[in-house]
């Protein structure tokens, strides 16, 4: 089969032939229709954190179940079916197990590690949302405790008291999805909760729209939008909660800015990247912000960020119960959560790279270029949309 490979040595990645995967113990064989690409795919290729000469890279992914190991034979989830739509995300790039990525014409992994993609969704849309769907759920629910609408292990809020969410970075990926269960989230406990999001002008309008609802909006590039944060809470003196979708220097100590001055500690503040990555300082800041890698959810020992997380039952039963809640869409006929807007890129594994990664770069968003120096219209700059390849198998 046809598989995006690193070369670990030369920091180069290209589309070779590799062995067919099979089916270990608990997990299913995918045949891969669509791929969905991330800023850290480009990031653990131009700066490899495998330790094995090769490998397998890639994260997110949807395609059609083609087998399951024989113990999964009595099992009655119809994600162990033949036939099954399925998607999910994989690491595929850590030096401490040999598990190979997503950016494959065929995948093995845990049979309750992907969801059941309703018939609503194109494969090429569900790509789109499993990690980031499942990064943004950790934050506002395991690591700021809103009430989760799915999982009974999540942390409950301390009550139902009104409260302001602030999402930084609100057209990201991330910032669509966290958007979405922070309104599954007032649903579910019947809190009431503002949302207020920063993000640039062009896509104001966009934003205020189902399913993101947001309440109040700010420009980015205002220089006062901390200020404009703050009056635009609940009562007018600061938010409660907030995630940085960026988490890249200044903006952790900007939004620090918005929490009303009765909100300390933890609990509060979610970033996703570590101070070593993003470039900030943490120290000295009232409000702590809070890092996790949603790799944790694999269930497995990864490498990140220049550490080893350990395999964690927790942080696997939370992304276990987040996709049983993502499944659900298939019975009721539509998705849990709205998908991404795809740009559907040219080609398929051959192009990942000259186009998809060229696109996305391998520095810190505030670093990219707004102009790649490409005249093709799917190489504009890259906002409020996902890059997706299809893998030509027709669902």
């Amino acid at each position: 089969m046809k598989a995006l490979v690193l070369t670990t040595a030369t920091r180069t990645t290209a589309a070779q032939e590799v062995a067919l995967p099979t089916p270990g113990p608990g997990e299913i064989l995918v045949r891969v229709h669509a791929i969905a690409l991330n800023p850290v795919d480009t990031v653990y290729t131009s700066n490899p954190i495998a330790a094995q000469p090769q490998r397998v890279v890639g994260t997110d992914f949807a395609g059609v179940v083609v087998e399951a190991a024989t113990d999964l034979a009595t099992f009655s989830d119809a994600r162990t079916k033949p036939g099954a739509r399925v998607s999910g995300f994989l690491q595929g790039a850590c030096s401490v197990n040999d598990r190979p990525g997503a950016f494959a014409e065929y995948l093995v992994i845990p049979y309750d590690l992907v969801w059941l993609v309703p018939e609503s969704l194109s494969l090429e849309e569900a790509s789109t949302i499993s990690m980031c769907g499942l990064t943004a759920a950790q934050g506002l629910f395991s690591r700021l405790g809103l009430a989760a609408p799915f999982a009974s292990d999540a942390r409950s809020p301390s009550g139902l008291e009104p409260v302001t969410v602030f999402i930084y970075g609100a057209s990201t990926s991330l910032g669509l999805y966290a958007a979405q269960l922070v309104h599954a989230s007032a649903r579910a406990s019947g809190q009431h909760i503002r949302l207020v999001g920063a993000a640039s002008t062009s896509k104001h309008g966009f934003l205020r729209q189902e399913p993101y609802s947001y309440d109040a909006l700010v420009d980015y590039r205002d220089p006062s939008w901390p200020d404009k944060v703050r009056a635009a809470a609940l009562g007018g003196n600061g938010v409660q909660y907030a995630l940085d979708c960026i988490s890249e220097g200044e903006t952790v100590v900007k939004i620090h800015a918005t929490f009303a001055a009765d909100v300390e500690g933890d609990g509060h503040f979610g970033v996703f990247r570590a101070p070593a990555g993003g470039g900030y300082q943490p120290g000295g800041l009232r409000v702590n912000p809070i890092y996790g890698a949603v790799w944790e959810a694999l269930g497995v020992e990864v490498g990140y960020n220049g550490f080893v997380l350990p395999a964690n039952p927790q942080a696997r039963a939370f992304g276990v119960a987040f996709y049983n809640y993502l499944s659900a869409g298939a019975s009721t006929g539509g998705p849990v959560l709205q998908p991404n807007p795809v740009r559907l890129m040219p080609g398929g594994l051959e192009r990942v790279v000259p186009d998809g990664f060229e696109l996305l770069g391998s520095v810190q968003v505030s670093a990219r270029s707004a102009d790649s120096g490409r005249t093709e219209t799917w190489m504009r700059p890259v906002s409020g949309e996902k890059l997706v390849y299809s893998l030509g198998v027709a669902a």
